[in-house]
């Protein structure tokens, strides 16, 4: 009946595998390797439904390598530890890669499985170190398959050379299949890779049937933006794929609604941890995206966006006027927008600090979904000085109470300017460079008006 059993899942494993492969073939996309990482210390020898753990892990991943072999895409290699010397001996580099990466390599796998005998003890993280050397250099999908009875018996980190090996893109996230492994003790195993408990030979079969479906079967992604009302309208975002261990980009699109309203469907490798950013203003961060490999899988984000339209009466004298937007209450600066530009943001509150002289500062301005909010400043107007003469001085502006705010020095090799002013109350106070006290400043008040010039004459006192 296991033989029976076995015989199916490679049958099973080898018609899920057949379409998927091709298409990955077909799209041009690299080559996947699959590095088999198996125990072979002394405890393999451990009775298992009749037989014992090392029998069955040979026999079914004799069958499972046979059926990957008929791939044109895959290939396969097989490494061993803790079979080579006894546990006497306490050898912590016993691992050894038994059969290189090939095409038709299937038999001389089968072949080495046979000659395999459990002796030693479990060198996992030198066994790791040395798998990273196992890979060609070129391009491919690198999967590594640890199958293991046991923890690490050398002192050694396999959690921390794992992460170190995934972050230098040695190999994607591993699978490690735990064979009679107590409870408290497989967070030792899951922290090196995606961990699967063969409580018994028919788990057994069906892990490695998984293990291989999600290393070879082809994962889809549809992105929905969802507006305040949970519906998918909004589209025509920048958004990333960002590896979630690495920190790294992996796809960059721009999100696209079709005709029906529906986002497309985006190919991404289930083999790798995600976090999304939608790169609206805001960014908008999903972290560790639950995608099922093998499958579609729809990833709702909540992006409700308003515009925001910044226009000024007239013309400017300012030339190209700009303002900063932050989130209201904050002081980090969120986008610099020019005058006459329309902008997105996420819907909420935002404070405007308008370029002008004096700053124009404007809060709470609310941005509603699908909708356009307008923000309309006057004209300035123009102090002119026509005095040409050398000393130093600058401008201030009167605020309410009685207060007065500094705003600008003038050029002290000539006095003769003319600047854009905000409307309002103003005053000039200045010294000539050849007045010999400070007694003889000059202190004008002024006003100026939305598109009027004010001309205010500098006179030595």
């Amino acid at each position: 009946m296991a033989n029976w059993c076995t015989r199916m899942v490679a049958l099973l494993l080898l018609l899920m595998l057949s379409a998927a492969q091709a298409s990955f073939a077909q799209d041009g996309k690299p080559k996947t390797r699959i590095l088999f990482l198996l125990d072979a210390s002394g405890s393999m020898l451990a009775k298992w439904e009749g037989s014992d753990r090392m029998e069955v892990a040979k026999n079914l991943l004799a069958h499972l390598v046979d059926s990957l072999d008929r791939h044109e895409n895959v290939e396969v290699a097989l490494r061993v530890y803790g079979h080579q010397f006894g546990r006497e001996r306490n050898d912590c580099k016993d691992t050894k890669l038994e059969v290189a990466f090939g095409e038709d390599n299937a038999e001389a796998i089968k072949k080495k499985l046979v000659e395999i005998v459990p002796r030693g003890n479990t060198p996992i993280t030198y066994s790791l170190q040395q798998a990273a050397g196992d890979f060609p250099e070129e391009r491919s999908r690198n999967v590594l398959i640890l199958i293991t009875d046991g923890l690490e018996s050398c002192g050694g980190d396999p959690c921390a050379t794992s992460e170190a090996l995934q972050k230098k893109r040695i190999f994607l996230r591993p699978f490690v299949i735990g064979i009679g492994i107590e409870p408290q003790h497989e967070k030792q195993l899951s922290c090196i890779g995606q961990y699967f408990n063969a409580a018994d030979v028919e788990t057994f079969e069906t892990v490695l049937t998984e293990i291989v479906t999600q290393a070879l079967s082809q994962t889809t992604v549809s992105v929905e933006l969802l507006d305040d009302q949970n519906r998918p309208t909004e589209t025509n975002v920048n958004m990333t794929f960002v590896n979630a261990l690495t920190g790294e980009a992996e796809y960059n699109y721009v999100h696209y609604l079709d005709g029906k309203g529906k986002p497309d469907v985006l190919d991404v490798d289930a083999l790798l941890p995600y976090h999304l950013q939608v790169n609206t203003v805001p960014p908008v961060l999903e972290r560790n995206l639950n995608i099922t490999p093998g499958k579609h899988n729809v990833v709702k984000v909540q992006a409700p966006q308003g515009e925001l339209y910044l226009r000024q009466d007239g013309p400017s004298p300012y030339g190209q006027l700009n303002a900063i937007v932050r989130q209201a209450g904050s002081d980090e600066t969120l986008n610099v927008q020019r005058f006459g530009n329309s902008q997105k943001y996420l819907t909420g509150k935002y404070d405007l600090e308008i370029l002008t002289m004096p700053r124009m500062q404007l809060k709470g301005v609310t941005l509603e979904q699908g909708k356009t909010n307008t923000v309309t400043i006057p004209p300035p107007g123009q102090l002119a000085i026509p005095s040409q003469v050398q000393g130093f001085g600058g401008v201030y502006e009167l605020v309410e109470g009685g207060g007065q705010r500094w705003l600008c020095n003038l050029p002290e090799d000539n006095s003769k300017v003319t600047l854009a002013l905000q409307p309002g109350k103003y005053k000039l106070v200045y010294r000539m460079k050849s007045a010999q006290s400070s007694k003889f400043t000059f202190v004008q008040d002024f006003t100026i008006r939305s598109g009027a010039t004010t001309t205010v004459k500098i006179f030595n006192r």
